[in-house]
């Protein structure tokens, strides 16, 4: 099946995960987002307690990130869509570019991602994020 035969929620979280690649913040990231959006993010290595994020918060976030990563790369390995939802396993890849414990500027995370998305009037009205972070020096 190409990208082309997916299911619009196959194709909404692809164009979602390239707009958050391409660091995509205010307007252009809010037009991929529900009013009521709200996003999980199970408990990693950044957020060892997890986050919970409304619409406010992830776009506060996406700012914060511009300024703490120089580039990121999604690379995407499965999309399954059914219905509403969409799953989507990824390898990430990022850049800092602000020195974080023992990290440099320059330094390179990486990790295996997964998150689960639930579609309502064509925007993401609820995102679960399973963030599993390569081991990197604290």
């Amino acid at each position: 099946m190409t990208e082309q035969d997916e299911p619009e929620t196959a194709r909404l979280a692809r164009r979602f995960i390239a707009a958050v690649e391409a660091g995509a913040t205010g307007d252009a990231l809010a037009a991929f987002l529900h009013d009521r959006v709200e996003q999980h993010e199970l408990p990693n290595r950044l957020y060892p307690d997890g986050v919970r994020r409304d619409r406010a918060a992830i776009l506060a976030s996406a700012e914060k990130g511009r300024g703490v990563l120089r580039s990121q790369r999604y690379e995407v390995l499965d999309v399954i869509a059914s219905g509403d939802r969409a799953a989507v396993e990824m390898r990430w890849r990022g850049e800092l570019a602000v020195a974080i414990g023992a990290l440099q500027p320059g330094d390179v995370l990486t990790g295996q991602f997964a998150f689960v998305l639930e579609i309502e009037d064509g925007r993401i009205v609820r995102m679960r994020n399973y963030d599993c972070y390569d081991p990197f020096p604290r």
